[in-house]
């Protein structure tokens, strides 16, 4: 800007916003970034700060500012009211493929000229609308003004050459509209003004966070027969539509929580509606006659609630201030001490991990950068490891130790063995002193088989209180891996085996246990094969109430070698018992099925005596009968005795084995 420029800007009463450069950027893996901007601002000078419509959000709720000789008094921005609501304000609307027909409808009243060819027509507008195509005639679209002659004239649009809304105010809205129309599609930045109370030279630096690309790392093993380098390399973008020239960077590695709080867009609350009582319209009132009793004498009226307080407007002008109390002081930042060529500085912050650039970083804005931050030396022990069970060869893998004192970050990492390209793997955060298994190739010199027995126990305890038995089983499995080595050099395999809920093992110590997994260690000799037996067990438990089951059944679980001899003493009693109620149930069964033999074969004696009685010459068969009838009387009288006492019996043994189920327990 020129110096001409300057002083008119100063003798108009203009401000100018000096725009701050970025000094300090701090990238996190959690999709936002921390950007420091600083700069000297000269005597009356404001800071100005331009952002992506999109990132408004996040700077409104982090941005920290220090002025280092005055104080903040506002903080200004752009506002962003919604365009549903800006484009309510107007008399018009304009919807989707909207036919000039149907906005010139919604201007009524409005005056207008129409030019065709060498005649003018201006005049009020009355109404439009579109005609429908018939079969001779396309779609038209009418206008109906009442023109300055005084006449009704109904006007084609589709003739017309040019269509002029004479009334400025109604011009100035059209394009008031069309122009917050073409705002909202664009991607216009927004302007952040620092305002300070100081008129001379000062320093000042602003910090908020933005949403940036995540940072992201990848390493490079370089295996050595005795020791292994890893280098990690940073992936950084730009983004921002800013330049970072020589800035101080730093990563982070972990994941703070972040979110959206909406405050850039204006928020609008419905208000109740109030009003006085004596402001309503009184109707008339039909009073109904008095039953009983004498008029009570008058009710005290009670006062109107006050009127609820109109809102204050949100915001006046174009732009939105926000006070500040004082100086708002920045987080001091920190000196990063490194170098580009090998690793950058690491320290701990709290559960995040920090590396740090000594030397200045240069991004162009729309540029991705690689920058080197850990060259070091590290436990990596080559193993072999086997994880999936559909396949028989291992995976070649690295046992790594974070001996470095820092936080890796997870990535990808490019293995080279002994100079040469070995394969990849992906790693995840490694804490220090942490150690993680890396799997990067195929190892075809080894194969793995699994051969699975699995063999049923016997009841290992039976006990038994308040009538439930219950009984305590296991299985046992037994799983073995067959390792064959066909290379002649000796390896060292990890081999998991999954967890899997219930089982216990019972002849192997493993190496480590991961959350799924057992891991253990078989040394393996050159040409060799090595079986590796896994024994494993799952106790269940399983209650039967005594009651439900029946003699024969008890009398395998008195067999049980698990049962001592006073428990199996009292089982037994319990069976004997449930065994009597069994035949007495069986007897009052019996007695039932011959009394109702015998009921049956009364009633056909008494059928046949019905019928010879109304025949002639038949009373010897029919005292016959009468003398078979009355010996089944007889014979049934003696069945139901004998039926009531098995089933008194039957009554007897239940309490008393009812009372013995109480009294039992082991």
């Amino acid at each position: 800007m020129s110096k001409r420029v300057l002083a008119l800007l100063a003798m108009t009463g203009v401000a100018f916003a000096a725009e701050l450069p970025v000094r300090q950027v701090i990238l996190y893996k959690h999709g936002v970034g921390y950007f420091e901007r600083a700069g000297e601002l000269g005597a009356g000078e404001s800071a100005r700060l331009d952002f992506k419509a999109s990132e408004m959000n996040d700077v409104l709720k982090s941005l920290t500012i220090n002025d280092s000789s005055g104080k903040v008094i506002a903080v200004r921005y752009d506002s962003s009211e919604p365009l549903a609501r800006r484009l309510a304000e107007y008399p018009f609307a304009l919807g989707e493929k909207q036919s000039l027909a149907a906005f010139l409808d919604q201007l009524k009243g409005a005056r207008i000229e129409l030019k065709f060819g060498p005649e003018t027509v201006a005049g009020v507008i009355v109404g439009a609308r579109v005609v429908v195509a018939g079969e001779r005639q396309p779609e038209r679209e009418q206008l109906v003004v009442l023109a300055d002659s005084g006449d009704l004239r109904t006007l084609d649009l589709s003739a017309a050459q040019s269509v002029k809304l004479t009334d400025a105010k109604l011009q100035t809205q059209l394009k008031d509209y069309l122009a917050a129309m073409a705002g909202a599609r664009g991607t216009e930045r927004r302007g952040v003004y620092i305002d300070s109370t100081e008129d001379g030279a000062r320093r000042l630096s602003a910090g908020y966070m933005i949403p940036t690309p995540v940072w992201k790392s990848s390493y490079r093993l370089l295996a050595g027969e005795k020791e292994s380098t890893l280098e990690g390399w940073a992936v950084i973008d730009n983004t921002t539509g800013d330049d970072w020239s020589k800035i101080r960077l730093s990563l982070v590695s972990g994941r703070p929580i972040s979110f959206i709080s909406r405050l850039y867009e204006p928020r609008y609350r419905q208000r109740p509606e109030a009003e006085l009582p004596e402001d309503r319209a009184v109707g008339p009132v039909v009073h109904e006659g008095g039953v009983a009793g004498s008029l009570a004498p008058p009710a005290l009226q009670m006062a109107a609630p006050a009127p609820l307080p109109a809102s204050r407007p949100a915001g006046m002008g174009g732009a939105r201030r926000m006070m500040v109390g004082g100086n708002v002081e920045a987080d001091a930042m920190r000196v990063t001490e490194s170098t580009v060529a090998a690793t950058a500085e690491g320290r701990e912050l709290g559960e995040l991990f920090e590396y740090r650039f000594a030397q200045p970083v240069t991004v162009r804005k729309g540029e991705s950068a690689m920058l080197p931050f850990l060259q070091q030396k590290i436990a990596a022990r080559k193993l072999l490891i086997h994880s999936d069970p559909s396949t028989q060869n291992p995976m070649n893998a690295a046992e790594l130790t974070n001996s470095s004192g820092k936080t890796l970050d997870g990535g990808p990492i490019t293995v080279y063995d002994g100079g040469a390209y070995a394969g990849e793997a992906l790693m995840e955060t490694l804490k220090a002193g942490d150690k993680r298994l890396i799997s990067y190739a195929v190892d075809l010199g080894t194969r793995v088989t699994t051969a699975l027995d699995s063999t049923r126990d016997a009841i290992r305890e039976i006990h038994f209180r308040r009538g439930i038995l219950t009984t305590r089983s296991a299985i046992q499995e037994t799983k073995t891996y067959t390792i064959r080595n066909v290379d002649q050099k000796p390896k060292t395999l990890v081999l998991e085996h999954p967890v899997r809920p219930g089982f216990k093992l019972l002849n192997q110590k493993p190496a480590e246990t991961t959350a799924g997994a057992y891991r253990f260690e078989v040394r393996l000799a050159g040409a060799a094969t090595e079986k590796f037996p896994l024994i494993e067990e799952r106790v269940y438990d399983s209650s039967v109430m005594v009651a439900n089951l029946g003699p024969d059944v008890l009398l395998s679980y008195v067999q049980n070698k698990a049962l001592s001899e006073t428990a199996r003493k009292q089982l037994d009693g319990i069976a004997e018992l449930k065994r009597r109620i069994g035949e007495a149930d069986a007897d009052a069964r019996r007695l039932q099925t011959e009394i109702a033999e015998l009921t049956k074969d009364q009633e056909r004696l008494r059928e046949n005596i019905a019928s010879l009685n109304r025949v002639s010459g038949q009373q010897e068969q029919v005292q016959k009968y009468a003398r078979d009838l009355a010996a089944q009387e007889s014979r049934l009288a003696g069945l139901r005795d004998q039926l009531s006492e098995a089933r008194k019996r039957k009554a007897a043994r239940e309490s008393e084995l009812n009372s013995l189920i109480e009294k039992v327990e082991f």
